[in-house]
């Protein structure tokens, strides 16, 4: 029987807007600025969120279920308002609501920041798991870190990359609740003394240390249609004194403010520069102090309802989203241990029945490590314990393979040590201390198996496991493309927003001309919306009509932004060059951040703008070729050009992507990938077909033998292939940049070695012919109207697979066995 939508009061809502504007402004509606409006219409939507999540905590309390604990440095959740509407089933009357006040809900969404509490695809896949997990009914936490500036808000100057505070709590958030009432300490520095207890039990007590408070702010989560709503906990840092008078009286003004300068800094920024001792030290203190509250939080909210904390594991599971909340064991340890006494067996006992680790780079360099000596005098008692997981940790390895024939006991030890060269590897860490350790996605988790975790799957081939990424068809389809989504659910029912597996149905219409022609007109209106926001953010006047490639994701030298722009300036080149040859317009969209500190990835922005900026300008060109460098991406946007997306640009080196999401939402979306056989590009091609796919370049396989034998020489390719020449050489002969050695780093670290790097260690002049040809591929097939259509439209009906629901649904069912909810929807 179809469940009945929730219900929702549009009158009562319209009043509480009037009422809002009044009560927290002072206003009329027409007095209202647009910001005020939008407060005053969130807060009368979070009323209604309140009454859900009120009731979902009152059944958890009633039912005791098991609750995953998400820990997380990074959520990049997007705009809340429209999602929150589209889970309340609640749209529409506040569209027809707002629409009565004389308001457009679009321009009133347009107010809300985008929250700053991530960056890349690890922090918007917690953000679909937090989705799926409420949707699908089961209780869980996400656990992260309530920072102040984010990562930063890029602009684009003289076509640099400028980091500027991205200040999304200017005007505080509306959606949020401040719950002082369950705020932690957090300790560091210090020592540790140890002593005997009357009891006769030994006890470590951590003295003369830091204190900061850490308090929760907690942001609803809402479940689809079904009442649950689950909770985003990010943690602030309040000084526990903000001023020491005394200390300030005798002069001493540094002290005076300590605790304060301490608290600020913890919360400002995602992750900061590390490339030097302070950055890596404030890095390690902000991993420490978000687990720390939130493992002392969940192991208070378990002992409200049971006295024995040996079972913690039964009703609590702690999911660690990469190395970055690893600090998770031994804390759980030195809670169990110091707080609670239990022995040192017991306590591991329920640590590693509690804790579970998702894996998420291929590279052993992205593999986090803390110098030995900055770890100690942090968390002095973390270290001893994680020093002791590592002496037994060692202990077994010995026993496991002493006397083992042909085995390399020290080398076994060198590989898999927790502690070894002055270093805390914290993946190890993760690993031994958990039962679970899952890649994400089928091809990176056999390069875990086979070649960077190899060691620790021979030993321990139980804890491994795969769950491919997916993404939440609610933001990424229903609200970021909303004619895709109506044209859906016309032809198939509504089914596909809580089960994915239903777009398969489509296949029934990609022969279809009439739905053919009716799902590429709503592309094409989606390229018109995106092409209005790129004429009013960049100034660049792009043809909807030409193909819209589109490369967006964090930038890193291993997703070779670098071998697409190279390409279009091969092809910049190659149209100047014979200037009646056809060639189908293509307008070339990028978007990403890159790291502060990371100079090569900087660089490689102002080469694509410096590429945009020429070809741009260039009569000759007749617009045949328009590159444009979206400002600042993130989820809002990203919404936009998901939905007007025809080619998916998936070109990492094979064997580094770990998985990939933003290939999952273009696929969705209908665009068609052009992509190396890497992360979950396999998964996909093996889902819509190769021939609905353009594959090109090197295997993982073999570009893993390249790294073993190291038998590649990229000079050779650019002394024999001309097409590879000119456009390594245009980097460098003053065609982009009047300064002929601006791009001259970028040049060097393709045919030389550089730092100890390998020449072209990302193998993009091996792969470049092979991308080339793709390209002209893509070129033939979307001239073929019919055959391009049936192939967007085979690429939405074949995405069923990658619903994060379904990789919620396998933890559930494989790793973390948690019970349903039952909350009685209103």
């Amino acid at each position: 029987m179809k469940k009945k939508p929730l219900s929702f009061d549009k009158d009562l809502f319209k009043r509480s807007v009037l009422y809002n504007v009044k009560t927290l402004y002072r206003k009329t509606m027409e007095e209202a600025t647009p910001q005020e409006i939008y407060q005053a219409a969130a807060y009368a939507i979070k009323d209604a969120i309140v009454d859900h999540w009120m009731t979902t905590q009152k059944a958890a309390a009633e039912q005791d279920p098991k609750i995953v604990y998400y820990m997380s440095m990074e959520f990049l959740m997007g705009r809340a308002f429209g999602n929150n509407l589209i889970n309340l089933q609640a749209y529409k009357p506040v569209k027809e609501a707002l629409d009565e006040l004389g308001l457009d809900v679009n321009l009133v969404e347009d107010q809300e920041p985008d929250p700053a509490l991530g960056n890349g695809g690890l922090g918007r896949l917690a953000a679909c798991f937090l989705d799926s997990l409420a949707t699908l009914g089961y209780m869980a936490y996400g656990c992260g870190i309530r920072y102040k500036y984010g990562m930063f808000r890029q602009q684009i100057k003289d076509g640099y990359q400028v980091e500027v505070p991205d200040t999304w709590l200017e005007n505080g958030n509306p959606f949020e609740l401040r719950r002082s009432e369950l705020a932690k300490e957090v300790k560091f520095g210090g020592y540790v003394n140890m002593f005997t207890d009357e009891y006769g039990r030994t006890i470590f007590r951590q003295e003369g240390y830091q204190v900061v408070r850490a308090v929760p702010y907690d942001l609803p989560v809402i479940g689809y249609g079904n009442g649950v709503v689950d909770t985003l906990r990010i943690w602030d840092a309040e000084p526990i004194q903000c001023f020491q008078l005394d200390s300030f009286d005798k002069g001493d003004y540094q002290k005076a403010v300590e605790q304060e300068n301490l608290a600020s800094q913890l919360c400002e920024v995602l992750y900061p520069n590390d490339n030097h001792i302070a950055g890596k030290e404030l890095r390690l203190k902000q991993q420490y102090f978000f687990i720390s509250a939130s493992v002392q939080t969940a192991v208070q909210r378990y002992l409200r309802n049971h006295d024995d904390i040996r079972k913690l594991y039964e009703k609590t599971v702690f999911q660690l989203n990469d190395t970055h909340p690893t600090v998770a064991v031994a804390e759980l340890m030195r809670i169990l241990m110091d707080d609670y006494y239990l022995s040192w067996d017991d306590a591991w006992d329920v640590t590693t029945k509690t804790c579970c680790y998702t894996n998420h780079t291929i590279m052993s360099e992205a593999l986090e490590k803390w110098p030995v000596d900055l770890f100690q005098r942090l968390l002095p008692r973390i270290y001893q314990i994680v020093d002791e997981i590592n002496r037994r940790f060692v202990d077994q390895i010995m026993r496991t393979y002493s006397g083992s024939a042909g085995i390399d006991v020290q080398a076994k030890i060198r590989s898999m040590a927790i502690l070894y060269d002055n270093q805390v590897k914290m993946a190890h860490l993760a690993i031994v201390g958990g039962h679970s350790v899952n890649g994400v996605a089928k091809l990176h988790t056999e390069i875990l198996k086979q070649r960077e975790l190899k060691d620790f799957y021979e030993m321990m081939p139980e804890k491994f496991n795969n769950k491919t990424n997916g993404i939440t068809q609610r933001r990424f389809l229903m609200h970021a493309n909303p004619l895709l989504a109506d044209w859906v659910t016309e032809k198939i029912g509504d089914d596909w927003i809580t089960d994915l597996s239903q777009m398969d149905k489509l296949k029934d219409f990609v022969n279809d001309k009439k739905a053919q022609a009716e799902f590429m007109d709503i592309k094409l209106k989606n390229k018109q919306r995106l092409a209005e926001y790129i004429l009013e953010h960049n100034g660049v006047k792009v043809d909807p009509k030409s193909i819209f490639d589109v490369q967006v994701k964090r930038l890193h030298e291993y997703k070779r932004q670098l071998l697409n722009i190279l390409t279009v300036m091969y092809k910049y080149h190659d149209i100047k060059s014979h200037p009646n040859k056809d060639f189908y317009p293509k307008t070339y969209i990028f978007g990403a951040k890159a790291a502060a500190g990371y100079l090569t990835a900087k660089l490689t922005i102002k080469l694509i703008n410096s590429v945009a900026e020429v070809i741009n300008n260039d009569p000759d060109i007749k617009g045949k070729i328009k590159v444009v460098f979206i400002e600042d991406y993130r989820v809002s946007n990203a919404e936009l050009i998901f939905a007007a997306a025809d080619v998916s640009e998936q070109i990492s080196t094979a064997s580094k992507e770990a998985s990939g999401t933003g290939n999952m939402k273009m696929m969705l979306n209908g665009a068609v990938t052009i992509g190396t056989m890497d992360g979950a590009n396999v998964e996909i091609v093996n889902e819509v077909g190769e021939e609905n796919a353009f594959i090109f370049g090197l295997s993982s396989q073999e570009v893993m033998e390249y790294e073993k034998n190291g038998n590649y020489n990229p000079m050779d390719i650019y002394n024999s292939d001309p097409n590879v020449k000119k456009a390594l050489d245009m980097l460098v002969d003053g065609t982009f940049s009047k300064d002929k050695e601006l791009f001259r780093p970028l040049y060097n670290c393709l045919l030389n070695k550089v730092g100890g790097n390998r020449a072209d260690q990302y193998f993009i002049l091996k792969d470049f012919e092979s991308y080339l040809e793709a390209q002209k591929k893509i070129s033939d097939a979307y001239a073929d109207k019919k055959r391009w259509a049936k192939m967007a439209l085979m690429n939405t009906a074949c995405c069923g697979k990658f619903s994060s629901d379904r990789t919620i649904q396998e933890y559930v069912d494989e790793v973390w066995h948690l019970d349903k909810l039952n909350v009685e929807a209103k």
